[in-house]
């Protein structure tokens, strides 16, 4: 059973703010910002945006749970770690909304079975399309995986960009952030945690 703290939350099961509402307050903020919504350039721009929100935040809709759902037991014994290199990450950070933009690193030891590769990417989309701290969003990945998967260890690595340091504020163009998580063997070997580190640099 999910917590409260876990619960999926749905723009059209949930959500209690209509399309036209949604847009109605995209017109408001095109006022805000000295914009005229009337002009012909941006009479479709609120309901656009309203599409475009409901992408940008579709893991709200989603529960990467019944993703992981099915699972293969015929690996012949493999009991070594599945690592996934170089899954892009879009998100939004949700003090400024501005969009976090990098790649995640996925590494697993399974404890009897395997799930499909795809499936380690799609837990990465649905997390990411949510307003997220990327510390936040490397932990949720880990301990999904950790537990739905009943795995030996997770290891997580989030390297990225934040628009709202590169683009406002303090405006460090370069400046990246890197976020790691161990669970399981990943933490308490220190050989796994390197051999992890090393296929993830190649």
């Amino acid at each position: 059973m999910k917590s409260e703290k876990n619960k999926i939350v749905s723009f059209t099961e949930n959500s209690k703010i209509s399309d036209h509402e949604a847009e109605e307050a995209f017109k408001t903020i095109l006022k805000w910002i000295g914009e005229d919504p009337s002009r012909e350039g941006l009479i479709e721009t609120p309901k656009r945006v309203a599409k475009a929100f409901k992408e940008y935040f579709k893991g709200y809709n989603e529960d990467p749970l019944k993703i992981l759902d099915k699972t293969f037991g015929d690996v012949e014994g493999y009991d070594d770690m599945v690592v996934q290199k170089n899954i892009s990450v879009q998100s939004h950070c949700e003090h400024h909304m501005a969009p976090i933009i990098g790649i995640a690193h996925v590494a697993y030891i399974p404890n009897q079975r395997v799930v499909g590769l795809s499936k380690l990417a799609r837990v990465v989309e649905v997390f990411s399309k949510r307003l997220q701290t990327q510390e936040r969003l490397t932990m949720q990945i880990a301990t999904t995986l950790m537990d739905t998967l009943d795995a030996k260890g997770v290891a997580v690595t989030i390297d990225s960009t934040h628009q709202c340091m590169t683009m406002r504020g303090i405006k460090k163009e370069q400046a990246t952030t890197v976020t790691n998580y161990y669970l399981g063997q990943f933490k308490e070997d220190l050989s796994y945690q390197n051999r992890y580190l090393r296929f993830i640099s190649k």
